[in-house]
């Protein structure tokens, strides 16, 4: 299936170059994203550049997920600089006012599902990331901290990366030890948040985050996507540090009495 990104940008005066893309951003640093790869490209001054998502810009995207969020933007913003670029060699931005710089970047190389020839290679996705996440207990068996090491190919922002993966552990946590969702007859059995198991600040352990650089071929700069891998390898991670514990494999999510291994501060 396609993936398609699309950036528009404009000159509106002097001392307001617009960027355009058609992304949500939902706190996964998009925005920042693409004003950073507009600088990167442009060498504009990033006070005088304004990140915008306007249904009636025709900057049409895929699906809203973090993790193609930076490849697409990026490359989209990316292939809208190019003219961009070459005009600001010869014009002063104010010579510009007005003028719309479009660029598109898109995947239609991946293999189709169930038609693949024999010995054929196959291309599943544009973008590969590798994680691995160490939990570490005390002597009484609760949490004592998390390591995470991501690899996020060139890491662009390493506060928005950090942080990306600092709330994934949270979430991941939470998803193993004590968050639930039950439902009574096809319902919500409770619609207050703070009764879902959601996990303190208080209780959270320490998360070492370890940044890995190997770079994607298509991505922006070298960069990958840091999103839903964030807080994939958490639970397993608890399960396993648990066994080796007391050796007993816990089999389901939450974990059973999963509060007493987290910590209290």
């Amino acid at each position: 299936m396609p993936d398609i990104g699309v950036a528009k940008i404009t000159i509106e005066s002097a001392d307001k170059v617009v960027v355009h893309h058609g992304w949500t951003e939902m706190g996964q640093g998009l925005h920042t994203m693409a004003l950073q790869t507009a600088v990167e490209e442009t060498g504009i001054d990033p006070s005088a550049i304004e990140v915008r998502v306007e249904t009636n810009e025709e900057t049409p995207c895929g699906m809203t997920t973090a993790s193609r969020g930076t490849s697409l933007v990026g490359n989209s913003v990316i292939e809208a600089c190019r003219q961009l670029k070459e005009d600001l060699r010869t014009h002063k931005l104010s010579e510009l006012v007005g003028r719309e710089y479009r660029g598109q970047w898109k995947c239609d190389w991946t293999s189709k599902v169930g038609i693949t020839r024999e010995g054929e290679d196959v291309k599943t996705h544009y973008s590969y990331g590798y994680a691995a996440q160490m939990v570490e207990l005390d002597e009484s068996g609760k949490i004592k901290r998390i390591v995470a090491a991501h690899d996020a190919g060139r890491i662009m922002n390493p506060n928005l990366f950090e942080g990306q993966i600092e709330g994934a552990v949270h979430m991941g946590l939470g998803y193993a030890l004590t968050e639930d969702f039950p439902l009574k007859d096809g319902r919500p059995a409770s619609l207050e948040l703070r009764k879902c198991g959601i996990i303190r600040a208080r209780n959270m352990p320490p998360v070492e985050v370890i940044g890995v650089e190997v770079t994607d071929p298509h991505g922006p700069y070298g960069v990958k996507g840091v999103g839903e891998i964030g807080l994939v390898p958490t639970a397993g991670a608890v399960a396993c540090a648990l066994m080796q514990f007391d050796g007993v494999w816990r089999r389901s999510l939450p974990i059973k009495d999963g509060k007493k291994f987290l910590p209290e501060t």
